[in-house]
């Protein structure tokens, strides 16, 4: 018989792992280079870190206020994009507007940021409705 195994002859029965190895090596490699173009869009910040701070609820409105290193200028950013007060004062009375209940807002302001920017933040926020937010911070790790 022609390829076949024959009467005296066992069948093969060993599993040849050397193609998966291959292609999990592959995947791995596609899985690298796609998670470094992934966190290349994200926000740079470098938050403050606090041991009490724990999870939040995802939230309509994400503002975060930055301080860039090299001009050292300040950028307000609203759910990701670039903005401006009156851009977030829009937003936040187009979500009231459209029914939305329990708008929160995430704030999230670099640690060189004045503390007084951070309260007029805030104050924009309550002036526009939203009574529930939230202060953004990088865990410590450290627990009491």
């Amino acid at each position: 018989m022609a390829g076949g195994a024959s009467d005296n002859e066992e069948m093969i029965s060993d599993i040849n792992v050397t193609p998966l190895v291959d292609i999990m090596l592959c995947l791995l490699v596609i899985f690298m280079v796609t998670t470094s173009y992934v966190v290349a869009d994200s926000l740079k910040m470098d938050l403050p870190e606090a041991s009490t701070g724990g999870p939040t609820e995802p939230s309509t409105v994400m503002i975060s206020y930055t301080l860039d290193q090299e001009s050292k200028t300040r950028q307000l950013y609203l759910n990701g994009e670039k903005s401006n007060e009156a851009d977030i004062r829009t937003h936040i009375q187009n979500e009231i507007a459209a029914g939305k209940k329990d708008v929160q807002a995430v704030i999230a302001a670099d640690k060189l940021v004045s503390h007084g920017e951070v309260i007029q933040i805030i104050d924009l926020v309550k002036q526009e409705g939203i009574l529930k937010f939230a202060l953004n911070i990088e865990s410590s790790g450290a627990s009491q």
